[in-house]
């Protein structure tokens, strides 16, 4: 039996006398990992070209690690299903066998009912009309779905085979067996061999992407389009086909793919910074990665059509199995009306339907300049003109009617447009835009590189180019200095914020060490744009810290060593304030009496993954103004109501039942479900030794959407540990 590491938390488990090929671990872009590494490779047989790749699929137990998908199996069972060709009629390897998803029976049933959702959106004209869609045009539009699903939606077992692992050996291949031996921790044997994976991946690392994305900088225009992602779903040199829009500062995503955290920290911007994003569809890659943008300290804008984002509701609820309503704990939906122009800010976007599998909107923009609009065209997915004639000619009315509406949409002329010429039954072609009289046109959603005959048509693109529509008059627009320092200091006078905001500003490359650890900072750096990266290798500690954050704060004021290094994640430019004049701004505005218990709170939440990671400078100085200390003796049990527990120092005891499952040392947390507003857990807490916490009032974290995520991860390991005691 083989086993090979693929990349962090996914593994490969090869028994060739049993043909079992079982990928283990599936988080986003997986698929695109094993094509680099040899896994999924071309084939023939009987004439027909082919791809190899696995045949099972294990999940990890757990649904999201360090804030990621850890279980997306929807494009690994589409390779299987279609580019294998186990469903393509007459194909040589549809032999009647299915793809098998294997896993935690919570897990399993998630996949199932996401692969679900992913295939198919909204799976009937009542769903159609429940969103928003008028009777007549939802039933036209059932019946564009099941053309694209051969004729009929189909339960996810007719596709995929199921089974369940408990913690016994479970037979899921001739004479291969599965068992869980821990948490995350699997074992497959045959009777002569075994092998074993832990599908966790550590505190400090994440989901690393198949390419490497070079550091760019981007200049902030009045209105400007920002190359983000010319790829597909199978494309392993870049991202998925995806934009970002800046619109007089604002900074607006078209799409969320997979790995888009890698994609916004390579040009240098926070998740804090993001506006909001326009969504076309949830296909995976333009949906998953979603749990990034849940990684800011404020509510996205979410901009979608009714029934766009009920499909991406529904099928973000299948994956992480809660309710539909907690989409909006973590966004601010917005919904966009369909063919009309929307403002928003001043920025108008039209959304238009597009024929796709799942619910899909093209999506254009405009900004009013000198006496026109200045407009941009983002079209991903659509259908090519020879597919369009199979679907909708000859139909019905409504069919005729709504196909000559798509084709005059998909031909309206645009300053710039971004097209999908992913080609076969779901995507475009080039060619069917020869005559459009757009100024300029993009070809993206492709994995090859562009024919002489596409070249005649579009350009490419590479990561972080711009189009820039309307240039800025006036300089960058972004926070100052002045504005950053207004939100941490609101009760001090204009004069005497100036007075720090006049510090020189210095611009530092990719790797910059700022401040550095074992050193006495002589100054305080206000971080005004760019990621910084705090380490510190003895505690492992290892967070990213986002415009608006004081960077050195303790060392420079109280002239300490630094106790952590402060490296530039990205180009950066920060604001270089002198300890002294700092430390007299803050002993003459009445501050100096509050400094030191601040300073050592500050300090400490900065160092814990919940509240050190990419949240706002001036928000972590508003909670930490309502932190509290308290002392707890040996052997004291715990009552968490109303506010989250930091364990400073000491240790408590998290029991199920009567048994421990784990011990909160410093830096942890406990009183999740406080945050959350869950009661589903058997846990209780008792101090092991005299312990002092920091407590923060619930009402200051529950609606912050990158807390409420990691509570989430933190309260379903809990729950899973205390499910495991009871299984046993």
């Amino acid at each position: 039996m083989k086993k090979s590491r693929i990349a962090n938390g996914v593994f490969w488990i090869e028994e060739p006398e049993a043909d079992l090929r079982m990928l283990c671990g599936a988080p986003a872009d997986v698929v695109k990992h094993l094509m680099r590494g040899g896994y999924i490779t071309g084939a023939e047989k009987n004439g027909v070209v082919f791809e190899t790749g696995p045949n099972a699929i294990l999940l990890s137990d757990v649904s999201i690690q360090n804030g990621e998908f850890s279980n997306l199996a929807e494009f690994p069972v589409l390779q299987m299903l279609y580019r294998q060709g186990l469903i393509i009629p007459n194909h040589p390897n549809n032999t009647g066998r299915k793809p098998l998803i294997i896993g935690a029976e919570d897990q399993v049933q998630a996949q199932r009912d996401y692969i679900y959702r992913g295939n198919y959106g909204l799976v009937s004209t009542e769903e159609l009309v429940a969103a928003g869609v008028p009777k007549k045009r939802a039933a036209e539009l059932m019946r564009i779905k099941t053309h694209f699903a051969f004729g009929r939606i189909r339960d996810p077992e007719e596709l995929i085979d199921f089974r369940i692992v408990r913690n016994e050996p479970v037979e899921v291949f001739p004479g291969v067996d599965i068992e869980r031996v821990a948490i995350n921790t699997y074992r497959i044997s045959t009777q002569t061999d075994y092998v074993e994976v832990s599908l966790t991946i550590d505190r400090n690392s994440s989901y690393e992407p198949p390419y490497q994305l070079g550091q760019n900088k981007i200049k902030s225009e009045y209105f400007s389009i920002v190359h983000t992602g010319e790829g597909d779903g199978w494309d392993i040199h870049r991202p998925c086909m995806a934009s970002i829009v800046v619109f007089q500062g604002r900074v607006y995503l078209i799409d969320a793919g997979p790995s888009v955290h890698h994609t916004l920290n390579a040009l240098g911007i926070s998740v804090n910074e993001i506006a909001g994003i326009f969504h076309t569809h949830a296909h995976d890659d333009h949906f998953a990665g979603l749990t990034s943008l849940v990684r800011a300290d404020h509510k996205l804008a979410y901009y979608a059509t009714p029934m766009v984002r009920a499909s991406v509701m529904k099928k973000l609820s299948a994956l992480m199995s809660f309710p539909e309503e907690q989409f909006k704990k973590f966004f601010d939906t917005h919904d966009l009306v369909e063919g009309e122009w929307n403002m928003i800010d001043g920025l108008e976007v039209r959304p238009v339907y597009s024929p796709h599998p799942v619910e899909t909107t093209i999506m254009f923009f405009r900004a009013l300049w000198e006496n026109d609009y200045k407009t941009y065209a983002h079209f991903a997915d659509i259908t090519s003109f020879e597919v369009l004639d199979t679907v909708m000619t000859g139909k019905n009315d409504v069919s005729r009617k709504l196909k000559d509406e798509i084709v005059a949409n998909y031909l309206t002329p645009v300053d710039v447009k971004k097209l999908d010429i992913g080609g076969g039954m779901i995507h475009g072609r080039a060619e069917d835009f020869r005559d459009d009289t757009s100024g300029r046109i993009v070809l993206s959603h492709k994995a090859t590189a562009l024919t002489l005959a596409e070249k005649e048509i579009g350009a490419n693109s590479s990561f972080g180019m711009r189009d820039v529509l309307i240039p800025t008059s006036v300089g960058a627009v972004a926070l100052s200095g002045l504005e950053i320092l207004q939100k941490h200091f609101p009760m001090v006078p204009d004069h005497e914020l100036l007075m720090l905001s006049n510090c020189p500003a210095r611009t530092h490359s990719v790797g910059t060490i700022l401040v550095k650890k074992g050193e006495v900072n002589r100054s305080v750096l206000l971080l005004l744009n760019g990621l910084a990266d705090v380490i510190d290798t003895e505690r492992g500690v290892n967070n990213t810290m986002t415009a608006g954050a004081f960077l050195g704060e303790m060392s420079g004021l109280l002239a300490q060593e630094s106790p952590r290094t402060y490296r530039a994640a990205s180009f950066v430019n920060v604001l270089e304030i002198p300890a002294g004049m700092f430390l007299e701004f803050i002993e003459r505005n009445g501050m100096g009496d509050l400094m030191g218990r601040f300073l050592e709170a500050k300090h400490f939440l900065e160092g814990t993954e919940l509240l050190g990671d990419r949240i706002a400078g001036d928000k972590l100085t508003n909670i930490v103004q309502t932190v509290t200390e308290r002392t707890i003796k040996r052997g004291e049990r715990l009552k968490v109501t109303n506010q989250l527990l930091f364990v400073v120092d000491g240790a408590v005891s998290v029991v199920c039942g009567e048994k421990e499952i784990e011990e909160a040392g410093p830096f942890d947390v406990i009183g999740e479900e406080c945050v959350l507003n869950l009661d589903q857990c058997n846990h209780t807490f008792r101090a092991t030794r005299t312990t002092r916490v920091y407590a923060i009032p619930v009402a200051e974290l529950a609606d912050i959407p990158i807390v409420r995520w990691k509570l989430l991860e933190h309260f379903n390991r809990r729950r899973r540990l205390c499910n495991a005691i009871y299984q046993a």
